[in-house]
């Protein structure tokens, strides 16, 4: 399996084909994805744009939907819930679909959003994507991280190696062929890997999230390794469900 890593979605080269993709957004759109899908939520459909997401919103019922908007680490008013993996709790997401747009996550699917298998990963369902990815066997994967507003963000490099290191750990001969940036996400994570939370909270978003008031159940439930089975799988352009 040839595995590439790139940092921001704008490094992916126009011409890359990959057979899987895998979006990381670990503060936090990837995480509360996971924790979404997991709690019964019946999909999550993922929208760059604002306007697109209200109108596509509007033709589904009521009853049936959840808006959940995010810019700048805050809710978007107007929407029902903001970017947390503690808020789509069971009582809430059970059976809904949740249209959401994030500053980062969101951008990021929608780059990939034409990759042939495409699923999200954080920290908490690591080993499950690793193992899914085990079982389908692509040639060719590209890791991406959705980093912030087109910057690097040490989290999602972070789980990138995280979950490169559990492949490897699976099967020796996954990411024989790896890029650079990869190698060097495996080496972050094998710093911080007895302590990922430490890692959230010195990043640069994490230092944002922090100034933005108590988001401490937050940075538990990101930095939470292998909690979950849940692989959110797109199903169709841009609505991923759990698998």
């Amino acid at each position: 399996m040839q595995i590439s890593y790139f940092h921001v979605p704008a490094d992916m080269p126009e011409d890359c084909r990959p057979d899987a993709a895998v979006v990381i957004d670990v503060l936090r759109a990837t995480t509360t994805i996971a924790w979404a899908l997991h709690h019964g939520a019946e999909a999550v459909q993922a929208f760059a744009d604002l306007d697109t997401l209200r109108s596509t919103a509007a033709a589904w019922p009521a009853a049936e939907r959840l808006l959940l908007g995010e810019r700048g680490g805050q809710r978007l008013e107007g929407f029902d819930l903001g970017n947390s993996p503690v808020a789509v709790t069971p009582d809430t997401v059970a059976g809904k679909r949740l249209f959401m747009s994030t500053t980062n996550g969101t951008r990021a699917l929608d780059r990939v959003r034409q990759v042939p298998l495409l699923m999200t990963a954080a920290l908490p369902n690591r080993d499950a994507v690793a193992r899914r990815l085990l079982a389908k066997q692509p040639a060719s994967l590209v890791i991406v991280g959705s980093g912030w507003e087109g910057a690097y963000s040490l989290e999602d490099s972070l789980a990138a190696g995280a979950l490169a290191a559990r492949l490897q750990e699976l099967d020796s001969n996954a990411g024989a062929d790896a890029n650079d940036e990869l190698t060097a996400a495996i080496a972050l994570w094998n710093q911080w890997t007895h302590d990922p939370e430490a890692c959230l909270r010195v990043a640069s978003h994490g230092r944002r999230l922090i100034g933005l008031g108590d988001h401490d159940a937050d940075f538990r439930c990101c930095a939470g390794v292998d909690q979950l089975d849940v692989v959110p799988t797109q199903v169709e352009p841009g609505v991923l469900k759990a698998a």
